[in-house]
Order: structure tokens, then C-alpha cells, then sequence
């Protein structure tokens, strides 16, 4: 007897429905799986002979064949172990083969037939209410993942035995409520209270977070940097439904995201040590999985010690921050990951870290210069803010908070979102690091002083057309947390002065 179920396989962050085809027949007892499947995928007919005969029931003694259609895309994973054990359970006349009309099933089994949780559930259950299907069978422990999806029922099994009930009355089929949980908890952040001097480090962090802004900030140890760095994402604000969902795809393929998660709301923040590879960096594999910098999409993405970092690292950032994706070519396709982050990297000056102090800067000017140049110019170009966080003198160690906390910093990037907001509501972008060369006429109108100041900078800093556009965006930030309709000269200068620590330690 033939029939056939339906399953998903994952591509990029996306999913692919995928036919489970089974065939029961008389014949040498035997148990195939065909249909381009890698040896994961193969091991499943132990799992689902043992699991079937652990609750109680028992394959024919036949040919069984399962095909996994279509044949040109590669399953992986133990995810079609239960959509393989409906499928021969309903050949074998086990399962009304109606119960199943229109139902993706997801899962993995363990021997004693309880069905354990997969990853990649979210675009998977997109994918099946695309297709038309009514009904999504996952795993218990996605159940509340599966639930983002409107517009599909979606039924959460523990054990197998599970399906055997809803398939003799799906209508009637009463399903168990998970328990209640809101997210992932969000980690604990400091304050930029806690910071103390670095107001111009502060005011960079500000622009960086209002505009969604690469930011560079560069500094002997202990100056500050790290700690910057890892209060941005309290200035943030929440993700839209459509970013959260991007988000929660992201996490959901890369098997991040814990039992009953509902969609992420706080954005991520990753921080991968500098002895990453390149391929973990952007992602990839033989069948490309994400990688940080798509970990991090719409959110930050912070690199410490950032020359530290390979070269071949550092320059795989290029692309992704210029088309806010990333691609990854094998010989069995393409794939293009979401990339769409904030940079905020930190470096120290030199090998020692001490210059300029050159009382204590022990390293010679070639080492200074082959430590600096490891950035390269297209990066540095990449990089809207760069700016000095200088030692602290032990007199301001001491002095009082500045009033520049994480709750004021917050209200005034909040204030620059709305206008933001406001201004960008007919276009599909959101932030001022967004828009095209096209939209900078249309949206950043300045007084003839400032674009005498533009082209005055422009010229002795002898800046490209990319340098010269992300110049203009920051000026157009500074101006919205100046709630200026146009940008004004000390916009573009404040702009300015952030290429000004470029110069001093490149010469640019």
C-alpha cells in the first residue's frame, strides 16, 4: 500500500516542503530510505522500527520504501524520523490515511518512542501553511515555537502513541497546554552610568545605536571600550513583529532557541572571540549553516581586539556590510543568509597598547604601523564613527556620573527612532544607515553651511563617495537627536570629527 505525508527540509534559514512517500509490499522483509538523504536521515528506520515495537505494535514483515521527494534537495537530521513513522504506519494500515490529508509532521524519536524536539521548526511550519497544509504534528517542545505561525493548527506530541490518538479523532483530539514562557531571559547589562568620563565615547555609542551605525572605538586597555560596547544593546529599541520573526527563524535553524520559546524580542549580541575561523565567522559548511555575523542580524555584532582577528575575517565583513547579506556557494548550491547588524568593534593602538603615551608605549613605529594597517582602508571606510577612548586620569575615576545613563541615553535614541519612524514610513527601510545614495538627497537636506563644510572635509581628507555617504547619514542622525528638519553645520561637523580619529592613527 502506498501513501504519503508531508515534512520540511532546511535551506538557509528557510524551509522546503518535502513529500514522504512509504510503500509497504510483499516482498523480502527490508526497510529503504531514498531521495538524496544524508546517513542521519538513513539511521532512521532503526529508530522508527524500535520505537514502533517499544509502544506495542509491529511493522509487516514486507518491503518497506520510503522516498523523500523531491530528490534534489538534501534532508539532513533526525527531524523525518516521525513523518517517516506516520507514513509506514499508514501504509501499513495502522493510520487512516485522511487523518493525515494536508499535515506536515516534524520530529525526531527516541527508541522508547518519545518524540524529541528539532530545530528549524518556525520556517518549517511557514513553509507548510504556504503549501496549504491545515495541520502541523511537531514535537511537544516546539510547540510553542510553532504557534508564531498563524493561520495553521498546530499539535505538539510527547510519544508516539500520541499521533495513534489524534489520528483516530483529529477533530476531537484535546491538546496538552505547555507552560508559559515569555522568551529567552534577557541577559543583565550594565549601565552607562557606570562608565565614568568618555563622554565622546558615549555620545559615539548614542549616534551609533540612533542610526544603526558601525562604531570603532579605539583605546589603551582598560579605557572603557568592552564596557561601552556591552551596554548598547540596553539603548536599543525592541524589534518590530517582522524583525522578530526574522530573528526567531535565525535562531530557530541554528537550534538556539530553548523549549517553549515564543518569538525573541531583545536583539541579539554576539561577541565571538577573535580566534574564530572565518567559516564560523560567516557561516557555512559543506550545507551552509549561519554563522555570527548572521547570528547577530538586527542586532550587534561586537569584535574585540578587532586586528587580532584574521585577515581573511576582518575582509568577509565587507560584503555583508554593505548588502546586509551574506552569501555562501557550494558545488550543491547558493545560499544568502539575512546580515543586517551594527558592527561595534574595539581595538588598542598598538601591540602594547599605549600609544600615544610614549612614556609607556614600548613598541617601535614599524609595529605600531603593520598593528594599525591590519584594518584595511575598504573596512575603515565601512566603519560612520571612530572614535578615541583615551586613559582616565585618577581625578576623573573619581568625578560624579555625567547624567549620560542607560535611561537617558535610551529616551534621546527613542525620540530619534520615532522621527525615524516618522520620516521613513512609505519606504522599506527604517534607520538612517539604510538608505540608498538615491534617498540622501530626498531625506538629508542641509543649509549651504553645512555642505560647504562637507566639501571642505571631502577634499582635504581626500574621502571616497562611500566615506563621503555615511558622512552625510551620521550628520543626518546627529541632526534627529537635535530634532533638526535639516542638517545643520555643527551636524556635520560632529560628523566630521569622528573621521578625525581615523586620521590620527591611519592618516587618512
Amino acid at each position: 500500500m502506498f501513501t504519503q505525508v508531508f515534512s520540511a527540509a532546511i535551506y538557509g534559514v528557510d524551509a522546503r516542503v518535502v513529500r514522504v512517500e512509504a510503500d509497504v509490499s510483499d516482498g523480502l522483509p527490508s526497510f529503504s530510505i531514498v531521495g538524496y538523504v544524508s546517513a542521519q536521515v538513513k539511521e532512521a528506520q532503526d529508530r522508527v522500527r524500535t520505537a514502533v515495537r517499544n509502544i506495542g505494535l509491529a511493522l509487516p514483515p514486507k518491503r518497506v520504501t520510503i522516498n523523500l521527494a523531491p530528490a534534489d534537495i538534501r534532508k539532513e537530521g533526525p527531524r523525518f524520523d516521525l513523518p517517516i513513522a506516520a507514513a509506514v504506519l499508514c501504509a501499513a494500515g495502522r493510520i487512516p490515511p485522511a487523518a493525515l490529508k494536508n499535515t506536515m509532521i516534524l520530529g525526531e524519536l527516541g527508541l522508547n518512542g518519545a518524540v524529541c524536539p528539532v530545530s528549524g521548526v518556525l520556517p518549517s511550519v511557514i513553509a507548510a501553511r504556504d503549501r496549504g497544509c491545515r495541520v502541523c504534528i511537531l514535537p511537544f517542545d516546539n510547540l510553542t515555537e510553532g504557534r508564531n505561525v498563524q493561520g495553521i493548527r498546530i499539535v505538539g506530541l510527547s510519544v508516539l502513541e500520541e499521533l495513534l490518538a489524534y489520528c483516530s479523532d483529529p477533530e476531537g483530539y484535546e491538546q496538552r497546554e505547555p507552560g508559559q514562557e515569555s522568551g529567552i531571559p534577557g541577559e543583565r547589562r550594565g549601565d552607562f552610568a557606570d562608565i565614568h568620563g568618555q563622554e565622546q565615547v558615549k555620545r559615539a555609542a548614542l549616534l551609533s545605536v540612533a542610526g544603526f551605525h558601525n562604531l570603532l572605538m579605539i583605546g589603551p586597555p582598560g579605557s572603557g571600550k568592552t564596557m561601552a560596547a556591552s551596554r548598547l544593546p540596553g539603548l536599543m529599541p525592541d524589534m518590530t513583529d517582522e524583525e522578530s520573526l526574522e530573528v526567531t527563524k535565525i535562531y530557530s535553524v541554528a537550534g538556539l532557541l530553548p523549549g517553549q520559546t515564543s518569538l525573541l524580542t531583545e536583539r541579539p549580541f554576539r561577541s565571538p572571540h577573535h580566534t574564530i575561523s572565518p567559516q564560523a565567522l560567516a557561516g557555512g559548511g559543506r550545507f551552509p549553516r549561519p554563522g555570527e555575523i548572521t547570528l547577530a542580524h538586527r542586532g550587534v555584532l561586537f569584535l574585540d581586539e578587532f586586528p587580532e582577528f584574521s585577515r581573511t575575517s576582518l575582509e568577509i565583513l565587507r560584503q555583508p556590510l554593505e548588502d546586509k547579506r551574506i552569501v555562501i556557494s557550494r558545488s550543491q548550491g547558493t545560499v544568502a543568509f539575512p546580515a543586517d547588524f551594527i558592527l561595534v568593534a574595539a581595538m588598542n593602538p598598538c601591540p602594547c597598547g599605549h600609544y600615544p603615551d610614549m612614556n609607556r608605549c614600548i613598541c617601535s613605529p614599524g609595529q605600531i604601523s603593520s598593528y594599525i594597517h591590519r584594518i584595511s582602508q575598504p573596512l575603515l571606510d565601512r566603519m560612520e564613527l571612530c572614535v578615541e577612548a583615551p586613559a582616565l586620569t585618577y581625578e576623573e575615576l573619581g568625578q560624579p556620573g555625567d547624567g549620560m545613563d542607560t535611561e537617558t541615553l535610551k529616551g534621546q535614541a527613542a525620540d530619534a527612532f520615532a522621527i525615524q519612524k516618522k520620516r521613513y514610513q512609505e519606504e522599506p527601510f527604517l534607520y538612517n544607515s539604510q538608505l540608498g545614495v538615491k534617498d540622501l538627497k530626498r531625506y538629508c537636506p542641509m543649509s549651504a553651511d553645512a555642505e560647504a563644510a562637507l566639501m571642505r572635509v571631502y577634499e582635504k581628507m581626500g574621502l571616497s563617495a562611500r566615506g563621503c555617504h555615511r558622512l552625510i547619514k551620521v550628520a543626518r542622525t546627529a541632526a534627529d537627536l537635535d530634532r533638526s528638519g535639516r542638517i545643520e553645520k555643527k551636524h556635520m561637523l560632529e560628523a566630521c570629527s569622528y573621521r578625525n580619529a581615523g586620521k590620527k592613527f591611519w592618516n587618512i
